[in-house]
């Protein structure tokens, strides 16, 4: 069984989807794994340490993807068109494709795969049950993004976070402002407090805000029966009514004007993220004020983020519009996510056969599976297919 893992070729990713610790494992398990030439050096990790693990080491894509029964991936593999190399094409019928393929938010990738004879799972599709969790590359890549968020947020700001006393006078702790509670903005709001900054937050879910008050930040947010209602059985954040975002917007407003650094999470799976913060209330913020929007690659919670780049309002106020947050500490998102796929590969591996065995029958794998036999079979894309 050869598995290839190839050098991550779409703007901005750093990422690789095995690092030598988990390459040495998958050798463990009877697998011939081989790495392109340079696919972990944004990582920190050359091709000698992928050898000394008993790696192969393959000079291009396709002498990567020569024989592979397994390809694991950060991002979807480029389809004809969309750069130099046609990795799609390379991949042999019949391979096991593993990645964050971005399924739901471009659809006509699964037909590619479908047609290409490639069975893909999407791990970003994962149910969130418990026992999923060491495998979920969401919560695994938003942690490092909140916490990359605040780090960025507060270089950018051009005060410090915490208290400062000193003998020429006092400088106050920075406000900051978290706008959603999930697995980033929970991270967020650590990293802030440890900082030393004043920290408040806000969410749509009923259970943020004892998980808000419990890192010691304060809650900020409308509080009635749509709240109540306002997560899937997933534990996603559902898309609220227009009523409930303006009595939102109006509670929020205030926070925001207060704030000095206002950091962005909220994300709807597989839709454009929501538009939380508006034009006016980046134009209450004080003159060096900071917005950090994590949701960029999904256009953006904040009104005015250019995704991939740093705006100054006319009013002096900084918005990060970085994409690929995870990818801004790229080492340590490549340990995590290559650890998530490991594990993966690993609860579903028949140690007698030396191959994955992936029943479609398990909650997990029928999660994540686009398709397989030639056919589109995820739930949520079947139909559309």
């Amino acid at each position: 069984m050869r598995l290839a893992v190839l050098k991550e070729r779409r703007a901005g990713e750093t990422r690789v989807a095995a690092t030598p610790e988990t390459a040495k494992k998958f050798i463990g398990l009877g697998i011939d794994v081989v790495v392109e030439s340079g696919a972990g050096l944004a990582s920190g990790l050359p091709d000698d340490a992928y050898r000394e693990a008993g790696a192969e080491i393959a000079a291009d894509a396709a002498a990567a993807l020569a024989g592979a029964r397994i390809v694991l991936k950060v991002r979807a593999p480029l389809a004809h068109g969309e750069g130099e190399v046609d990795e799609l094409a390379l991949i042999p019928r019949g391979a096991l494709l593993i990645g964050t393929l971005e399924a739901l938010s471009n659809p006509n990738r699964a037909k590619l795969y479908a047609e290409a004879g490639i069975e893909a799972c999407s791990m970003e599709l994962l149910p969130r049950i418990t026992r999923a969790q060491s495998m979920d590359v969401l919560s695994s890549q938003a942690n490092l993004a909140g916490y990359r968020a605040v780090i960025e947020g507060a270089t950018a700001f051009d005060k410090g976070f915490p208290m400062l006393m000193t003998a020429a006078g006092t400088i106050p702790a920075a406000n900051v402002f978290i706008m959603g509670a999930g697995v980033a903005g929970l991270q967020a709001i650590a990293t802030a407090r440890r900082l030393g900054g004043r920290v408040s937050a806000t969410d749509v879910r009923p259970a943020a805000k004892e998980e808000i008050k419990s890192l010691g930040a304060a809650f900020v947010g409308v509080e009635d029966a749509e709240m109540a209602q306002a997560q899937t059985a997933g534990g996603y954040a559902k898309e609220m009514s227009d009523d409930y975002k303006r009595r939102q917007a109006e509670v929020i407003a205030a926070a925001v004007a207060k704030a000095d650094v206002v950091v962005c999470t909220a994300l709807v799976q597989g839709r454009k993220a929501p538009t939380l913060l508006t034009e006016a209330m980046v134009a209450s913020m004080k003159p060096g004020s900071v917005v950090v929007d994590i949701a960029a690659d999904a256009g953006g919670n904040c009104a005015l983020t250019v995704p991939g780049e740093l705006t100054v309002t006319d009013g002096g106020v900084k918005i990060l519009g970085w994409q690929n947050w995870p990818g801004r500490i790229p080492a340590a998102a490549s340990s995590l996510y290559a650890r998530n796929l490991l594990t993966f590969l690993s609860t579903f591996w028949d140690k007698d056969a030396k191959a994955p065995k992936l029943d479609p029958a398990d909650e997990i794998v029928r999660g994540v599976t686009l398709t397989r036999d030639g056919a589109v079979v995820h739930a949520q894309l079947a139909t559309a297919a």
